[in-house]
């Protein structure tokens, strides 16, 4: 290895810098992307047996339309319900109630996400060509070897990052929207359902819906600081 010229070693440490830089730029994008969803969904759970948003005061907020660009689903809950809450001025201010988005697909699937993961990836090609220009530039064959081999291996190490670009998802037709109707059928279909399994007898099946009905929730009436302010009062 003594014969590894200066320019050589050089190259190798630039290539495997260079690498590096990619995956940092992946994982700083990634990072800035988790961190504002989480602030804004702060306080809010989402329910997936429901497909909706739970907010602080028990309020629902139900899927209204889906953005193909960004492949982000798009969660609203009612203007009168919004509109009347007591913590509104603090949660929106919109009278159109207050709006949260949820990303469909895993990372890198948005328009965002991928622009930055192909940056990461131009790159990661740039430190896969590096070392194989300067193989050309050096004398000896041990720096040759040393180059290219790290050009092999730093290729290598940046196919993840094409690999997870390239299976991404981009078609929005592979979404399923369901309205707020469709999720309210879906969820009294599975309660009856449910009903049915539990019953032994057809004629207990076939009770009467009137005295018998199924027991669907729709949603909450009050608001939590409401139920709060009740019980320190009591």
């Amino acid at each position: 290895m003594t014969a590894v010229e200066l320019p050589g070693w050089l190259g190798a440490g630039y290539a495997v810098v260079l690498l590096l830089v990619a995956y940092g730029i992946d994982l700083l994008a990634r990072r800035v992307h988790t961190a504002n969803d989480e602030h804004q969904t702060r306080g809010f759970t989402y329910h997936e047996d429901h497909d909706a948003w739970l907010c602080p005061e028990d309020q629902w907020l139900w899927p209204q339309s889906f953005d193909p660009e960004n492949r982000v689903m798009r969660y609203r809950g009612s203007p009168s319900v919004c509109n009347s809450c007591p913590v509104k001025d603090s949660c929106t201010t919109t009278d159109d109630g207050r709006e949260l988005g949820r990303a469909v697909d895993a990372w890198p699937s948005s328009e965002s996400a991928r622009f930055h993961r192909g940056i990461a990836c131009a790159v990661a090609v740039l430190a896969a060509v590096f070392p194989v220009v300067t193989s050309f530039t050096v004398e000896h064959w041990t720096s040759q070897v040393l180059l290219l081999g790290t050009g092999l291996l730093v290729a290598l190490g940046g196919i993840p990052l094409w690999s997870h670009l390239r299976n991404s998802p981009v078609d929005p037709e592979g979404v399923l929207f369901r309205s707020l109707d469709e999720n309210l059928e879906e969820r009294a279909q599975a309660v009856e359902a449910v009903r049915r399994r539990r019953t032994t007898y057809a004629s207990d099946r076939r009770a009467d819906p009137h005295t018998d009905p199924v027991p669907v929730v729709l949603g909450r009436t009050r608001y939590a600081s409401d139920r709060k302010e009740a019980q320190e009062n009591a």
